[in-house]
């Protein structure tokens, strides 16, 4: 069955939006996992604009499903990793001043610095996973450089669904089934929401873990937190029926 993991991140920009410690992201964390979430997945930037790296040394305690980091390794980033020990990393290209993740990984011209991270992280008994676009392209680098998985970056997949644009799924599929026989694990993440999730799932059903919070936690304004987490786990499970 398809793990869904919720990214908090958006609660930590509300939080500092008005300072202080409201609304509290552990409290968040907590509450997530006991409405069903199997994981808490932080983005981390640079400049600590929502999730701070305080966050994570906080948030590790509490995480009792899966822990996942997702950000850029550079050197404060690793360092931020390697002293708190998620269950999973991600790997994400991303610039400083990205406002959100954009683009995955060239595996191909990347790879030898993507060996040199994933070894340490990997030494650490830290689970790997590579950021990448829909391109079979890239899936045999994205596993000669020793990840775990990949995550797919599912944004176009999701603009061309909401046009009616179902066909945009084929791309995804083949990067998924190459990187199965490959060996590679399989996530996905990216403007995922209630609208696309279940079609996602049905079609590519050997995806391991979505990473949802954007939409998640958009939705929850209407829908409250507890009711839209059990309306994902309930379109994935039909999905997998």
């Amino acid at each position: 069955m398809t793990k869904l993991s919720v990214n908090i991140n958006k609660i930590a920009t509300i939080r500092n939006a008005r300072g202080g410690n409201e609304p509290n992201v552990v409290t968040a964390a907590i509450k997530c996992q006991e409405f069903g979430a199997q994981g808490i997945t932080v983005h981390p930037r640079p400049d600590e604009r929502h999730i701070t790296y305080q966050d994570i040394a906080d948030l590790r305690p509490i995480v009792s499903t899966e822990f996942n980091i997702e950000g850029n390794p550079i050197e404060s980033f690793m360092k931020l990793v390697l002293d708190n020990k998620p269950e999973q990393v991600t790997l994400v290209p991303d610039s400083v001043d990205a406002i959100t993740s954009n683009a995955g990984w060239d595996t191909i011209k990347h790879q030898d610095f993507l060996k040199e991270v994933i070894q340490e992280f990997k030494q650490n008994g830290i689970r790997t996973s590579i950021f990448l676009d829909p391109n079979p392209k890239l899936v045999e680098a994205a596993a000669s450089s020793g990840a775990d998985r990949i995550e797919l970056y599912t944004e176009e997949f999701a603009v061309e669904y909401a046009k009616g644009n179902k066909k945009a799924i084929d791309i995804y599929k083949e990067t998924a089934l190459l990187a199965k026989e490959h060996g590679l694990g399989l996530n996905a993440g990216h403007d995922l929401s209630l609208d696309n999730i279940e079609f996602l799932i049905r079609e590519i059903p050997q995806i391991d873990e979505v990473s949802i919070g954007h939409a998640l936690i958009s939705e929850a304004l209407y829908l409250g937190l507890e009711n839209t987490i059990q309306l994902y786990l309930r379109k994935i499970e039909l999905a997998q029926q």
